[in-house]
């Protein structure tokens, strides 16, 4: 086994992870609370953050600390996933193939379009009154 720290950084949308790893039994703490905690429940985010562990399995073999700012709690989810997906791949690139395939290992570019003069937002108009 993996005996040191791993660190690696998860990006999504204008959320930033800061993730170490540790060798132990699966715990995850962000931000210093547990994952309910921080999460308040919401299982979808928690499933979310999961996935790349899940998928190698290793998550009882790994404690996980991240700290995550910025964004909402989608992309703080999806930036701590990118994140341990990163830190598996300095464990073991054998599990690229998998992380890969999943789509874990590239940053999600997507980010909230600008919103244009002379409209209200992005794409909407203001109402048109042909009289």
């Amino acid at each position: 086994m993996y005996e040191q720290k791993i660190f690696a950084t998860g990006k999504r949308k204008t959320s930033i992870a800061r993730v170490r790893m540790v060798p132990g039994d699966g715990k995850i703490v962000i931000n210093d609370r547990s994952l309910d905690e921080f999460f308040g429940g919401l299982s979808s985010q928690i499933a979310i953050m999961k996935q790349p562990l899940e998928m190698t399995d290793c998550l009882d073999k790994f404690n996980v600390y991240a700290n995550v700012q910025g964004g909402g709690v989608s992309g703080q989810a999806d930036a701590i996933k990118n994140g341990i997906a990163k830190a598996l791949l300095l464990v073991n690139p054998e599990f690229r193939a998998v992380l890969k395939k999943a789509m874990m290992i590239t940053r999600d570019a997507r980010k909230k379009e600008r919103k244009k003069y002379g409209q209200p937002g992005a794409r909407k108009r203001f109402q048109f009154s042909k009289r």
